[in-house]
C-alpha cells in the first residue's frame, strides 16, 4: 500500500474533504448530499475516505444502521454499507484499500455489538460487485431483479439475516401510467440525471414525468427498485433501476416509442 489516512467525514470537515468525487458546492447534486449526510449523522451514518498525499480522496466507504438505510431492505441491527468505491485513478485500484474500508466498517459493527452487516451489490453498472465482499467472508442471502444482491457478514451466527421487502415487483405496479422517476439526495449524482431527464422527456416525447423525491429512510425503502435511490418506470416498467446518462435515456425511449 501506497502512504495512505483513512478520514472519518463528519458534517464538520465535509466541504473540505468532498464526497462521492464532488468538492465543489457548484456541483449539481453536492449541496443535497451534504444536507443529507447533516440530517443523517445522528442517526449513525459514516463516511470513511482514503485520502492520499498526492492525489486526495480516492475512495470511500459509507455506511449506517441497518432501520435507517436507503435501500428496499430488512435490515435492523445490522450495519448496512451504501456505498463502497476506491480508485478515482486508476493507480489507486488493485491496493487492497475496499478491502481496509470493509475492515473498519466490520470493527464498528462489532464495536457497537451489531449483529453484522450488509450491503446490495448488482452485477451491473453503477454499483459495486459482489466480488470484494464474497472474498471478505460475506454471503449471498437474497436477490432482486434484474441483477442486485443482498450480502451478509455475521458475527452473530445465529441472527435473523437481511433480506429484501416483500414482492418489489408488485411496488412497481403502482406506477402504471406514464413516466415515473424517483430519486433521493443519498445518491448526489441523482440530481443531474433527473433535471436533464425531465426536461428531455417534455422536450423530444411530449411526456411530462413525475418525479418523486424520497426525503427520507422510509420512504426510500419502499421503493421499487433494489438500489432505492433511483429509478426510472414507464408504464410499470423499470427503464433504469441506477442513474443515467441523459443520452442513454434518449436511446432506452427511442426503443420503446418506435
Amino acid at each position: 500500500m501506497q502512504d495512505i489516512t483513512v478520514v472519518d467525514i463528519t458534517p464538520d470537515n465535509i466541504l473540505k474533504y468532498g464526497v462521492c468525487g464532488y468538492k465543489s458546492t457548484k456541483k449539481e447534486g453536492y449541496p443535497e448530499k451534504v444536507s443529507w449526510i447533516k440530517e443523517n449523522y445522528s442517526k449513525g451514518l459514516r463516511i470513511k475516505s482514503i485520502l492520499t498525499d498526492k492525489d486526495g480522496i480516492q475512495g470511500m466507504i459509507e455506511y449506517i444502521p441497518g432501520e435507517y438505510c436507503w435501500r428496499p431492505a430488512e435490515a435492523a441491527e445490522y450495519i448496512f454499507i451504501h456505498c463502497l468505491f476506491v480508485g478515482f485513478k486508476n493507480i489507486y485500484k488493485g491496493k487492497g484499500y475496499a478491502g481496509l474500508l470493509i475492515d473498519i466498517c466490520l470493527k464498528d459493527a462489532r464495536e457497537q455489538n451489531k449483529n453484522g452487516a450488509a450491503v446490495v451489490t448488482r452485477k451491473g453498472s453503477f454499483m459495486v460487485g459482489n466480488e470484494i465482499f464474497l472474498k471478505k467472508g460475506f454471503e449471498i442471502i437474497d436477490s432482486a431483479p434484474p441483477d442486485f444482491d443482498l450480502l451478509v457478514f455475521k458475527i452473530k451466527k445465529n441472527a435473523q439475516s437481511p433480506k429484501f421487502r416483500d414482492d418489489l415487483k408488485k411496488k412497481v405496479s403502482k406506477y402504471d401510467k406514464g413516466l415515473t422517476i424517483i430519486r433521493a439526495d443519498q445518491c448526489p449524482y441523482t440530481k443531474k440525471n433527473v433535471n436533464e431527464i425531465a426536461a428531455t422527456s417534455k422536450k423530444l416525447f411530449g411526456i411530462k414525468p413525475i418525479i418523486i423525491e424520497n426525503k427520507n429512510y422510509t420512504e426510500a425503502q419502499k421503493s421499487p427498485c433494489a438500489f432505492g435511490s433511483f429509478c426510472i418506470i414507464y408504464n410499470g416498467e423499470i427503464l433504469s433501476s441506477h442513474p443515467i446518462s441523459n443520452t442513454r435515456f434518449i436511446n432506452i425511449m427511442n426503443s420503446i416509442l418506435k
